[in-house]
């Protein structure tokens, strides 16, 4: 199980329910500060991702500190006649097929945002369920199959794209796809 908190209240929902799973699990989380944007006492479901906005031109699936990115693209795109839907996905494994698929017939096409190396991440999974089950345009915000560099984690997630305005673009490119 590999989990992928967005922010402090779901890290500390997410440790609750992880001392309670039977099984190996990772935990992990990004070192940028993001605002603590969802509820106190939130209930964490492992597996079970999060629809953070009902939007009908394209689909936003986000983990770790990129979800608060994503929710900041959908304001972007908002003012620029866009409606995203912005699906929170903390689980990566096991992955909530049934959210991105109910998702994805709704917008027809998809941008996933993360943290790690597009290949083998969020984005490839969501891409093998589309594959599988719903083939639909997608798009990639991720680092580019390169290792990291050390640095303060604003300039990283600046130079590797990791960012509202780079969703934004990506969502853009998408929907001319769709």
């Amino acid at each position: 199980t590999v989990i992928n908190t967005c922010d402090y209240n779901q890290t500390k929902a997410a440790t609750i329910a992880i001392a309670n799973y039977k099984g190996p699990v990772y935990l992990r989380f990004g070192r940028p500060k993001v605002p603590v944007f969802t509820p106190e006492n939130q209930n964490f479901e492992i597996g079970k991702a999060i629809q953070l906005q009902d939007g009908k031109d394209v689909t936003i699936i986000a983990t770790g500190h990129l979800v608060w990115e994503s929710l900041e693209a959908a304001k972007i795109l908002h003012e620029k006649g866009i409606s995203a839907d912005v699906i929170n996905i903390h689980t990566i494994k096991p992955l909530d097929q049934d959210a991105i698929i109910k998702s994805v017939n709704k917008t027809g096409c998809v941008v996933t945002a993360e943290e790690h190396n597009y290949l083998g991440g969020l984005g490839e999974s969501v891409s093998r369920v589309l594959a599988s089950n719903r083939p639909a345009p997608q798009e990639f915000v991720a680092t580019n199959d390169t290792f990291g560099e050390s640095g303060k984690p604003a300039q990283l997630m600046e130079k590797y794209g990791l960012t509202a305005s780079s969703i934004v673009e990506k969502a853009k490119r998408v929907l001319k796809r769709k």
